[in-house]
């Protein structure tokens, strides 16, 4: 007998900076259990690959160009969403960007992208998705992509691990303000991640000085794969998490619990 515990035929997910990296994985992997993705991104170009991507797996998606530090444009999306779809179910937080540098020489501008991308931008889809679904009356599930700079300081990334840090009650508050909705807002926390986010681009450390820290820092031994973000997303997305909410499930090969 099939279990529907985790079933999302039919639901209608946006995925916020999907045109690319762990969001483009998200939004094919989601398309490929029957969700009805929007692909929402700055990255027109990008977008329109992962459209046709999800297409010719079979899978039936839109997308809506979408600048997340924007009000405006987030309540164009989810308009433009229902319009389509008439109705959302699951709202993933997704985009991201970082900028490497020593806190003593960020700048402000660079300080507010960050916040304004991860944090603000995250509040703003978060709400004007809920609010749909407070209207529907069907509650929703709402994801943020956190991280484990939520959780712990990463030198040189001050504005991002304040921004993932700031997700992380986000998702506590939101969860108690909108349970009564049927609403649950949960997040996720990847680890090393062998996806290269905006902002970090020649970051990366040389493949054997890489292995050697990811040795010292990660029980598994490993960076993980966007791939393996996938069915902790299913999960909190589906019926499977019906008594969840408020929680932050971390993906990170152990990291947080060393």
């Amino acid at each position: 007998m099939k279990s529907s515990l985790f079933d999302l035929t039919g639901k209608v997910a946006i995925i916020t900076g999907s045109a690319r990296g762990i969001g483009r994985v998200l939004a094919q992997e989601l398309a490929a259990v029957g969700t009805k993705i929007v692909v929402a991104d700055m990255k027109v170009k990008d977008s329109e690959n992962t459209v046709k991507a999800i297409q010719e797996a079979g899978g039936e998606v839109i997308a809506i160009p979408t600048d997340v530090r924007k009000r405006q444009e987030c309540d164009r999306l989810i308009k433009k969403t229902v319009a389509h779809y008439q109705r959302l179910d699951i709202m993933l937080c997704n985009a991201g960007i970082d900028i490497i540098k020593p806190a003593a020489a960020l700048e402000e501008l660079e300080w507010d992208d960050i916040i304004n991308t991860n944090l603000k931008g995250y509040f703003q889809c978060a709400q004007l998705a809920a609010q749909q679904m407070i209207q529907q009356g069907t509650g929703g599930s709402i994801i943020m992509n956190s991280s484990i700079a939520g959780v712990v300081g990463i030198a040189g990334s001050a504005a991002y691990t304040a921004s993932k840090g700031g997700v992380n009650l986000l998702v506590q508050s939101l969860a108690l303000e909108w349970a009564e909705y049927n609403i649950r807002v949960n997040g996720f926390g990847p680890g090393y991640i062998d996806n290269i986010m905006e902002g970090t681009e020649g970051f990366r450390r040389p493949p054997e000085e890489d292995q050697q820290h990811l040795n010292t820092v990660i029980p598994m031994k490993r960076r993980g794969k966007p791939e393996e973000l996938v069915g902790p997303v299913i999960f909190l997305a589906s019926e499977a998490a019906s008594y969840v909410t408020g929680a932050i499930l971390m993906v990170d090969g152990g990291y947080s619990a060393m």
